[in-house]
């Protein structure tokens, strides 16, 4: 069966009419869209599920942090992602106005942080640990940051803290912020063929750390009281001065979805995928041209036992 895999910013209604008679409302339950390639696959993957199952779905275009708003007034419905390396303090403020739900993890395992190819450690040897960095600015320097050193990060949209965790840890660095996730790997890519200079936000699950030869800076290790207390850690003035946390990808729903779609809140809790498998599709997607519908529909067809478990068929 071929089927219908929404990756456009409209929202389009998914229909079946005898399936529909089935679901407990057939309003539709909105799906937010972000802008890496490993969220659109999950949340196409859970779009084509709820379909399967006869729900009406629609998919939003909208921001990974001002999404909350919507989430808690319930004019949008389900996130597929919100990571702990960077969306936790947004999805615990949302929770406690109780009108968001943590709906559990997607299985997947998240990893964000400041990393280097390999090669850089011939002109900074004292890389991983970020103490180096400071003695090796300049060789990360741009014309735009000279002297400081250049930390491309990920769009503004993301979060991540990365000017406090400067100011926090006294890093002689400037961030830029790339505008788009595909143009953040169109740099690494550029400057890693060339052996170019170059300092960026690296995120797991995705192919890039396995494609390239590099490590992670290893900041101070991450403690909620880095993010809250100055008193924590090396600088008594600041916070962040850390690295970021690591843990699970979770996902999260407006707080009226159990009750108003019972059935596909069990599917989207029951949905998981690991970190190799997503990689792998996200790989598809970006390296070898692959379209997220052709990439879905294929995830589809080869685990039509595993989603219909979701969705109790």
């Amino acid at each position: 069966m071929k089927r219908i895999v929404l990756t456009t910013v409209a929202a389009l209604a998914l229909t079946g009419t005898a399936a529909l008679a089935e679901v407990e409302s057939t309003d539709p339950i909105k799906l937010t869209l972000h802008d890496w390639t490993g969220q659109l696959i999950t949340t196409n993957i859970m779009a084509a599920v709820l379909e399967e199952a006869g729900y009406n779905v629609e998919l939003v275009t909208a921001d990974y942090l001002a999404q909350f708003a919507g989430l808690e007034t319930g004019d949008l419905h389900v996130a597929m992602e919100m990571w702990e390396t960077t969306g936790r303090e947004a999805m615990d403020a949302a929770i406690a106005t109780g009108g968001v739900i943590n709906m559990g993890e997607t299985g997947m395992a998240a990893i964000e942080e400041w990393w280097y190819p390999l090669y850089m450690k011939e002109l900074c040897p004292g890389l991983p640990d970020w103490q180096a960095l400071n003695d090796c600015a300049e060789a990360f320097a741009t014309p735009e940051t000279a002297p400081k050193g250049r930390y491309l990060g990920g769009p503004v949209t993301w979060g991540g803290f990365d000017e406090e965790r400067i100011a926090g840890l006294g890093l002689n660095f400037e961030v830029i912020h790339a505008g788009t996730d595909a143009a953040m790997f169109a740099e690494l890519e550029s400057a890693y063929q060339r052996k170019d200079p170059i300092l960026l936000w690296i995120y797991s699950p995705h192919w890039s750390s396995t494609k390239y030869e590099g490590e992670w800076v290893q900041f101070p290790p991450f403690e909620p009281a880095c993010y809250t207390d100055p008193a924590w850690g090396i600088n008594p003035d600041a916070t962040h001065d850390c690295g970021k946390p690591t843990g699970p990808i979770w996902k999260v729903g407006w707080a009226g979805l159990p009750e108003k779609w019972p059935g596909a809140d069990k599917a989207i809790r029951a949905f998981t995928i690991d970190n190799d498998s997503m990689s792998t599709m996200i790989a598809k997607v970006d390296l070898d041209g692959q379209s997220i519908d052709d990439v879905v529909n294929e995830w589809m067809d080869a685990n039509e036992a595993t989603w219909s478990a979701w969705i109790g068929q």
